[in-house]
C-alpha cells in the first residue's frame, strides 16, 4: 500500500537529522495488532549517523505532522520500526480512487513505452503443443500482460524452428504412414514420430494429392510435402493458442534467419569486434571473456553452423528491430543455456540488460493420485488442446501460473475440475462473480454506482483489512513486472477473494452488515466498496488472461 506523502515526509525529516538522499520504503506490517504500514528507516540510518535505531526513530517521529498525513499514531516497536496507523477517512478516500480510476486501476507508466520483445512457446513445428508449452504460453503472456499493463511496448513473439533435422524426420516419418496406408510395408524411421497426428497428415496428403506421393519421393516431393506438413503443423499450434488466448504479433522462422544475410552480418561483427578466432578449421566465439564457462563453435571445420550462431543472429535482430529488451520464454532444458547466450549478447555490444530468459520447470499432469503420461492423438504426451478441452482455458491458465516458474508443478485434474472453493480459480472467479450479482439483485447498473459519497458507514475491520489489500494491487502489478512473476497477482488475486468472502459472509450472519436493503447512504457505501473490489478482481484476472465472469 503507497503513502507517497509520508514517504516523503519521512526523507525529508531524515534530511533535517543529517541524512540526504535516502529512500524511505513503507510495507504493510505481516501482524495486523502493528498496524497500517511500518518503515525500518530509523535502522538504516542508524549506522550512517551514529545513533541509537529508537532514538533516531523518535526524532523522525517529532518531525511529522501526523495530522495533515491521515497517520493516527505512529509507535516505536522492536529495534527501532516505526508503526503508522492511518486515519479511516484516508482509507475510504482511497476507496473512491480505485473506483473512480476503473479500468486504469493497476496501470502504470514507468515503463516509460520502452520497447520488449517477448519470445515464448517457440515449438518445433514437429506435433502438437504438450502442457509444458502450455505452461510456457501462459507464463509468457502474463508476463507480456504485465509489461503493457506498466507502460511498455511490447511484441508478443513465436520463433518456429523450421530448419532443423527434426523436420526432415517428420516429413520421412509422414512418408512412412502414407506408404502404410496404401498397403505398403514401411517402417517410421530412427527418431522419427509415431502419433497418431502422423497418420492424420498422411491421410490428409493421400486425399489432396491422391497416389502421386504412395512411391518413392524426390526433391520437389519432399520440398511439397516438406511445405504442406509445415503449414499444417503451424496452423495447428496457432489454433491452439487461440483457443488458449493467445495471440501472437509476430512469427520468425528460423529459415528466414538462414535466407535474409543475418548470419553472414552477425559473423562479420562480432569478427570486427575481435572476439573471433579460428582452431582446427573451426571458428570460435570467445565467450568465456563474457562469463561463460568455455569459447563456443559458430562455424564447425566443414563449414557448417552450430545451432548457437543463427540464435546469436536471431537476437542481435530483435536489438536491430528496435527493442530494449529481449526477454525469452524457455523450458527447463535450456537452463544451461542461459550463460552462453548473455555472453554472446554482451559480445554483440548490447549490454547485459538486453537479453533475459524466464526457464518453466516441467509439468505433471495428474488424475486421482496417478501420473496421465499419454494422449491417444500425441502418442507421447498429454497435449494442451486435451486440457483445455476437459478442465477449460481459464483454468489451465490460473494452475499454470499459480507457482513461480522456476518450481516444477502437479497439475491435478480432480482438483481443476472442482466446482467448489477447494479449486482455486474457482474461489476467485466466483468472488468476482457475487458482486455481479450483488448488482443485479439490486437493479444496479456498475457503471452508474456513484462515487463521490458519505463513505462513513464503512466502520467494520473486515472492511478495512479489504481496504488495505485492495490499496496493495498497483505495487503487486508492479512487483509482478519487474520480476517477471505473474504467480504475485495469483497469490493475491486469493487472498483478495478471501478477504471479500469473509465481508460478504458476515451479511449472511447479520443482516445489519449486507450491501442491499439498509438506510441510502449505508447501502451506497458498501456499493462504492463492492465496486472497488469488483474492479480489482477483473483487473487481476485480465492480466493473467482470465475470463472475470459475470455470473457461476
Amino acid at each position: 500500500m503507497r503513502h507517497p506523502e509520508l514517504a516523503r515526509a519521512l526523507e525529508t525529516a531524515a534530511a533535517d537529522l543529517g541524512a540526504d538522499a535516502v529512500e524511505a520504503k513503507l510495507e504493510r506490517p505481516a501482524v495486523l495488532e502493528h498496524g497500517d504500514l511500518a518503515t525500518n528507516l530509523a535502522m538504516v540510518l542508524a549506522g550512517r549517523l551514529n545513533r541509537k535505531p529508537r532514538d533516531l526513530a523518535q526524532n523522525l517521529i517529532e518531525r511529522l505532522d501526523l495530522g495533515s498525513l491521515d497517520v493516527e499514531s505512529a509507535e516505536i516497536a522492536g529495534p527501532g520500526f516505526i508503526n503508522f496507523t492511518l486515519s479511516r477517512d484516508y482509507l475510504r478516500r482511497r476507496v473512491r480512487d480505485i473506483a473512480d480510476a476503473n479500468r486504469d486501476y493497476g496501470r502504470a507508466d514507468w515503463g516509460e513505452g520502452k520497447a520488449v520483445n517477448v519470445e515464448f512457446v517457440s515449438a518445433n513445428p514437429t506435433g502438437p503443443l504438450h502442457v509444458g508449452h502450455g505452461r510456457g504460453a501462459a507464463l509468457g503472456d502474463a508476463i507480456a500482460r504485465l509489461l503493457e499493463w506498466t507502460g511498455h511496448r511490447v511484441q508478443r513473439e513465436f520463433y518456429v524452428n523450421d530448419a532443423g533435422a527434426q523436420i526432415e524426420n517428420l516429413v520421412e516419418s509422414v512418408h512412412a504412414r502414407c506408404r502404410q496406408l496404401s498397403g505398403q510395408d514401411a517402417e517410421v524411421p530412427e527418431g522419427g514420430y509415431h502419433g497418431e497426428y502422423v497418420t492424420e497428415l498422411a491421410r490428409e496428403l493421400q486425399n489432396v494429392h491422391g497416389e502421386r506421393l504412395d512411391g518413392p519421393w524426390g526433391p520437389e516431393e519432399q520440398r511439397e510435402v516438406r511445405d504442406f506438413v509445415l503449414e499444417r503443423m503451424q496452423a495447428e499450434q496457432r489454433d491452439d493458442m487461440r483457443a488458449f488466448r493467445v495471440e501472437f504479433d509476430e512469427f520468425r522462422t528460423e529459415s528466414s534467419v538462414y535466407g535474409s544475410g543475418q548470419i553472414d552480418a552477425t559473423i562479420a561483427d562480432l569478427d570486427q569486434r575481435g572476439l573471433l578466432y579460428e582452431r582446427e578449421g573451426a571458428r570460435w566465439l570467445g565467450t568465456s571473456s563474457f562469463g561463460d564457462d568455455k569459447d563456443r563453435v559458430l562455424v564447425k571445420s566443414d563449414g557448417s553452423y552450430t545451432y548457437f550462431l543463427p540464435d546469436i543472429a536471431y537476437h542481435r535482430d530483435k536489438a536491430l528491430r528496435g527493442f530494449n529488451t529481449a526477454i525469452d520464454v524457455w523450458g527447463a532444458d535450456h537452463h544451461g543455456y542461459v550463460p552462453r547466450m548473455k555472453a554472446a549478447i554482451e559480445a554483440l555490444g548490447l549490454g547485459t540488460d538486453f537479453f533475459e530468459a524466464v526457464i518453466v520447470q516441467l509439468v505433471r499432469v495428474e488424475r486421482g493420485g496417478e501420473e496421465v503420461k499419454f494422449s491417444k492423438r500425441a502418442g507421447e504426451f498429454v497435449t494442451l488442446r486435451d486440457l483445455i478441452d476437459e478442465v477449460g482455458t481459464d483454468v489451465t491458465r490460473y494452475f499454470f501460473l499459480e507457482r513461480g516458474s522456476q518450481q516444477q508443478m502437479v497439475f491435478d485434474l480432480d482438483l481443476a475440475k472442482e466446482r467448489s472453493e477447494k479449486n482455486p480459480v474457482y474461489k476467485v472467479q466466483y468472488a468476482h462473480a457475487r458482486l455481479r450479482s450483488v448488482y443485479r439483485r439490486g437493479g444496479i447498473d456498475p457503471n452508474k454506482i456513484e462515487h463521490d459519497v458519505d463513505l462513513t458507514p464503512i466502520v467494520e475491520p473486515a472492511a478495512f483489512e479489504m481496504i488495505k489489500t485492495l490499496l496493495d494491487f498497483p505495487e503487486v502489478v508492479e512487483a509482478a513486472a519487474q520480476n517477471r512473476e505473474p504467480h504475485r497477482v495469483v497469490a493475491y488475486l486469493e487472498e483478495l477473494a478471501n478477504q471479500l468472502n469473509s465481508w460478504y459472509h458476515a451479511g449472511t450472519r447479520d443482516e445489519s452488515l449486507r450491501v442491499l436493503g439498509q438506510e441510502p447512504s449505508v447501502t451506497a457505501a458498501r456499493l462504492t466498496l463492492a465496486r472497488a473490489a469488483e474492479i480489482v478482481l477483473r483487473n487481476g484476472l485480465e492480466i493473467l488472461g482470465i475470463e472475470a465472469p459475470e455470473q457461476m
